[in-house]
């Protein structure tokens, strides 16, 4: 997709589809407990994807690219006594490593085999009843691992002890998931490194929960990096000031880093995107972005365009999504004239110079690379390639983009 130098209309409002994190843990929960109602579902692919699955039953399931599911279903498909199941996906998928989360359920008793590479999907899953109450699991491995456990455990007759080993990565992505389970009435505690999850006591929720889905923060932050390139207000829908999203994270990152401020319209449920004048761009980016590490795109292509030197870190986890999002960006940057260094866990800006005279991002099947890259129009027209993966996680992007600038 050719995308032409553009400039911001101001006072723009968007609409952006639920949470895709926080509706794939309410469809898992929807499905093991009868009594939830969800509004405003997420409209991604993936969260299309987990839903189709959960409605079939079928030996084979096929979640093609959708990693979340993959890791939420190995889950609840292991709880499903005399039930085999066989859990495949894409050829990324094959190559995205579980061998913590198949560990930590065969610790529990489930029977999970390997069918093509030891650590590596596909599965095949024989569902057992799970009486076993503790489990140590590595404290640094993806959230959506301990997530996946914590979202069956409440269906476990004794409940479950989950024990962190070592420093704790994204607990901002544990703690939303416990918020959703203690709104559901299932009791939890997270105290040190160590989290307990009662067993769901149907007695103690009579009635339907209805949950209305917050809209996607990581949707947001590629409004907030073209309001910081194009210093124009936007209004964003349907986003709550106590939000459990850790990408909600972006709203305080971009006011100390690029002068964006947020305000909060409790009644409307919208936030407005207000550039501030005079704001002085600081003299380099520092931050830990352990918490928030899908984000760390957008704000490494917002300090590229504006040539702002940054040193992120934290971001151990983004080796291993879609593509791996660290060498993704040090190839994709320089592109735009920003040189690199890259490690297992950290990136930083290492000169600036002129953009390509054609610059044509690669995205690596990976849906936030096409979209972390789009504001960069906004300073020279560029091509996206590959973009329909933004039906990953947001299918309406193009569109939403197309209504906010003009060429």
């Amino acid at each position: 997709m050719k995308l032409e130098k553009s400039k911001l209309e101001g006072n723009k409002t968007v609409q952006i589809s639920g949470s895709k994190s926080i509706s794939n843990r309410l469809l898992i929960l929807e499905s093991l407990f009868s009594n939830i109602k969800i509004g405003n579902l997420s409209n991604s692919q993936d969260t299309q994807l987990l839903k189709k699955a959960l409605s079939e039953n079928t030996e084979s399931v096929d979640i093609h690219h959708a990693g979340t599911a993959m890791r939420f279903l190995t889950s609840y498909y292991s709880i499903e006594p005399g039930k085999t199941t066989v859990l495949t996906g894409s050829k990324r998928m094959k190559e995205r490593p579980i061998k913590n989360l198949v560990n930590a359920l065969k610790d529990l008793g489930v029977d999970i085999e390997y069918l093509e590479n030891e650590g590596f999907p596909p599965l095949k899953i024989t569902g057992k009843k799970i009486t076993q109450t503790s489990v140590n699991v590595p404290a640094n491995i993806s959230s959506q691992f301990i997530t996946s456990l914590l979202l069956i455990a409440g269906k476990l007759e004794n409940g479950l002890h989950i024990h962190l080993v070592g420093e704790v990565t994204s607990r901002s992505y544990i703690e939303m998931t416990l918020d959703i389970l203690t709104k559901f009435g299932i009791k939890n505690s997270f105290e040190g490194n160590t989290i307990q999850v009662e067993p769901f006591n149907p007695g103690e929720q009579s009635s339907t929960a209805a949950y209305e889905v917050e809209s996607d923060w990581s949707s947001a932050s590629y409004f907030y990096s073209i309001c910081a390139l194009g210093r124009e207000t936007i209004h964003l829908k349907s986003f709550y000031k106590e939000s459990t999203q850790g990408d909600s994270a972006i709203a305080k990152i971009y006011e100390d880093f690029f002068g964006v401020k947020t305000t909060f319209s409790e009644a409307e449920h919208k936030i407005t995107l207000e550039p501030q004048k005079d704001f002085t761009y600081p003299e380099k980016i520092v931050l830990d972005m352990n918490n928030c590490p899908d984000i760390a795109q957008t704000l490494c292509v917002t300090a590229a365009a504006l040539q702002i030197p940054f040193e992120i870190s934290g971001l151990g986890t983004l080796r291993v999504k879609e593509t791996d999002r660290l060498l993704a960006l040090f190839n994709e940057l320089k592109k735009l004239g920003t040189e690199t260094e890259i490690t297992d866990v950290t990136i930083r800006s290492l000169s600036f110079g002129e953009p390509e005279e054609n610059i044509s991002i690669k995205t690596y099947q990976d849906h936030r690379m096409a979209m972390s890259f789009a504001p960069f129009c906004l300073i020279k027209e560029l091509n996206i390639e590959e973009e329909n993966v933004v039906e990953k996680s947001y299918p309406m992007f193009w569109k939403d983009l197309a209504s906010v600038v003009t060429n």
